[in-house]
Parts: C-alpha cells; structure tokens; sequence
C-alpha cells in the first residue's frame, strides 16, 4: 500500500511538472500530444498524474517540452541506457524523496489567512472579540458566514472566521458537553475548510477537517457529522485520493439514507450535499458507475427538499444536482454533454451567486474542451459579474493561464488583458 501510495504521488508530481511546462510554452494540450505522435487524452492523462509505466514516453515529453531529465525522475546523459528500468526507478525514487522531504516543510500562510491559521491551531483560545456570546447571538453570527461563503465574499469571510471561531471555542470552553455549541464551532471549521480550499491551501485545510471532525463528533449530531464528512472528502479528493473519499462518502450516506418522507429538511439537505461530493470524488477519479449512482442517490433526495438561497445553512435542491451533473460531465471530458446539461440551467434562477459563478465556471471549461476559446472566454466574464471573488480563485486563474497560452497567435486580446488582470501568465 504504501509503495502505491509513492507511486501516485509521483505521477501526480510528474503530472503539475508536465502542465506547468506546457502552460509556460503557451502550448495546448492538443498541440502537445500532435508533436508527440499520441492522442490529446493521453497528455491529459500524465498531466491529471494517471501516469505512465513507459519512460520512452516521459524522456520523449521531456524532450518536446524542454524539460530536465531529472525532473520527471529520469536518467540524465550516457550514464544510463533509457530502457533500464531499474537505473530509471532509482532515479525516480531518488527524486520522490525529495519531493517528499519538500513537501514536509510547512508553508507559511499568507497575511489576509494568519489569523484564520492561528485559530485553526491548538493552545490558548484567542481573545474574545467583545460580540454576542450568547447561543442565540453565535448562531446568528454562524449564519452569516455561511451567507458570506455563499455569496463569495471571501475578502471578509476570512476576517470574520477567525474572530468567530475564537469565541466559539471559549463558549464551548465554558459550557462543556455543549451539543449545539460544539456543532455550530464544527460548521465554522466546515467554512473554513471550504473557504481554504477555494484559496487553493490544502494543507491548512487538513488542519481545519481535524477540527471539524472532532467537534462533529462531540456534537453527537449526525447532520453535522455528514457535513464534517462532506468537507473531509472534498480534501481527499483534491488530494486526488478519490478512491478513499468514494469509500468515506458512500460509508456515511448509507447510515442516512431511508425515510426521506420523515426527515428534516436540513437532515436532507446534508445528505445531498454529501451525495453530491461523492459525485465530485467519482467523476474526478474516472469512476463513472460511482458518479452515476451518487447522482441518482442526490436526486432521489432532491424530489423532498429544496434549499436553495444564500442564507440556508446548507444549499441543496434538483438545480445544485443538475449543477454537478455538469461539473461531471466537464470532468470526463464529454464537453457536449456539459454544454447540453447547462443550457437550461443558464435560463434558470440561481439565487446563490457561488452556484451561479460555479455553472459559468464549468461551462467555461467545456468551451475550453473544444476548442471554443472566445466563448470560454464570454462564459468567465458572466461568472465574474456572478461573483467576482471566485472568479480570482487559483483553479480559475489557472484555467484562464491555460486559455490565453493556448491562444498563441493572440486573437483575442481581451483574453490576454483578463489574463493579465488575474496576474496569471499570457
């Protein structure tokens, strides 16, 4: 298990290695793999980190892309023959050490997240910050960073957070046992981790499912529980440890499922949501079957609730499972399917500006699958007058990076002026 565990982390290695280096060359992934000799999705593949066992193919990439042998765990110069695979293995795990040994060494959290990091820390409670401490005052206070998240306004989300979190903890501090009080700090360690992840910071975000996790289950709350869960196979599953997260999600909806007639709207409503990251986790991970099958799970659950505006504590309803139904669709690489599914949604109200910024998000990416750049391009600008903040998000500007290098006789010069707006290269 665990020489598998190095071997994915390799390829993933070897995947950002590759991206990173066609990115910079303003090469497409298409454009790449016709110098190649190979078919666009087996680049696709290496770069996703699905890897090759092959090494021809690997110094062959590293010759069309300019990139050091040593790089991608390969013999350099004479010294080794390229079809000998254990000099080439030695090489490669010569280089997963170091990549490990990188990788081991904390980060330092940007200024606008050191106080969101220092309240996701164990020790002293910081200092109370003077507002209502009363259950009634923290839920409200819960409630509106919820809403904050929803809307994108990341900006004041992560002042907020921290100050929140602090009196939670020393409210829960002096009323142990607290049910409610240990779930409402569970959901502030849940926004944390989603608006970490936004941020593209997953390491601080492994630290703040721990807390979620540990809160949850102090709750004894099995809704906040599944939402503890949710967010905790949102990080596997950017971590590419999709198979553990399918396992994790389909463990715990299996305890919730039955009876929807029964239940509470917020119970369904997690129990969806949870669905729908397994659909994440699945399509991410290529499982096709598993995305099916959470999809049809989640829409099963939507025929009996409908949660869906910016102030509900947790938004679902048949528009956020059509949304994802897209998101899978853009995944698997079926761009056609993804623009067909999106078009009623794009006549639909939205009244959650992340979902609505999410769905011009996904279509941008199916644009860019085909080749549709001007489109793509129209699709991103609709998303930014949806939600500015996310529009700025790393995953995004790294679409935007991969459009405009893609666009290399630059006929659309207000791709490369967006491009530059978002300080990614063009």
């Amino acid at each position: 298990m665990a020489q598998m565990a190095d071997a994915q982390s390799e390829a993933r290695r070897i995947g950002e290695v590759i991206r990173q280096a066609r990115v910079l060359q303003r090469r497409s992934q298409a454009q790449v793999a016709d110098a190649l000799g190979y078919h666009q999705s087996k680049v696709s593949r290496l770069e996703a980190g699905r890897g090759t066992g092959d090494v021809r193919v690997l110094r062959e990439i590293a010759r069309v892309l300019d990139i050091p042998l040593q790089t991608l765990g390969l013999a350099a110069g004479s010294e080794a023959r390229p079809t000998d695979p254990e000099t080439e293995d030695m090489h490669r795990r010569t280089f997963l050490a170091a990549g490990i040994a990188a990788m081991a060494t904390p980060a330092t959290p940007a200024t606008a997240q050191h106080a969101l990091v220092q309240a996701l820390l164990p020790g002293p409670t910081p200092d109370p910050t003077g507002q209502s401490m009363d259950p009634a005052g923290l839920r409200g206070r819960v409630t509106t960073v919820r809403r904050l998240f929803c809307t994108c306004d990341y900006a004041e989300l992560v002042r907020t957070l921290p100050g929140l979190i602090g009196d939670l903890r020393e409210a829960v501090g002096a009323s142990p046992g607290s049910a409610d009080l240990s779930g409402l700090l569970a959901t502030a360690y849940q926004t944390s981790v989603s608006l970490l992840l936004k941020q593209g910071d997953h390491g601080n975000a492994w630290l703040a499912v721990g807390r979620a996790m540990a809160e949850a289950e102090r709750s004894g709350d099995p809704v906040v529980l599944a939402s503890s869960v949710r967010v905790h196979a949102h990080v596997l599953a950017r971590e590419k440890h999709t198979g553990q997260a399918i396992t994790l999600v389909r463990h715990t909806a299996d305890q919730l499922t039955g009876a929807y007639d029964q239940r509470s709207p917020r119970y369904l409503a997690a129990l969806g949501l949870l669905l729908l990251r397994g659909v994440t986790a699945a399509s991410s991970g290529g499982n096709r079957t598993a995305s099916q099958e959470f999809l049809a799970e989640a829409k099963e659950v939507a025929r009996f609730v409908a949660l869906d505006r910016p102030d509900a504590w947790a938004n679902f309803s048949l528009t956020n499972v059509a949304l994802h139904e897209v998101s899978a669709a853009v995944a698997f690489g079926d761009a056609g399917i993804a623009l067909q599914a999106a078009r009623p949604l794009m006549r639909r109200h939205i009244p959650v500006p992340e979902r609505r910024a999410a769905l011009w998000v996904e279509t941008a990416r199916a644009y860019s699958q085909q080749g549709r750049l001007a489109d793509g391009y129209q699709a991103l600008r609709i998303a930014e007058s949806c939600a500015a903040q996310d529009i700025r998000r790393p995953a995004v500007r790294e679409l935007v990076a991969d459009m405009a290098a893609r666009d290399r006789r630059r006929t659309l010069p207000e791709l490369h002026h967006f491009s530059r707006q978002l300080g990614v290269p063009a």
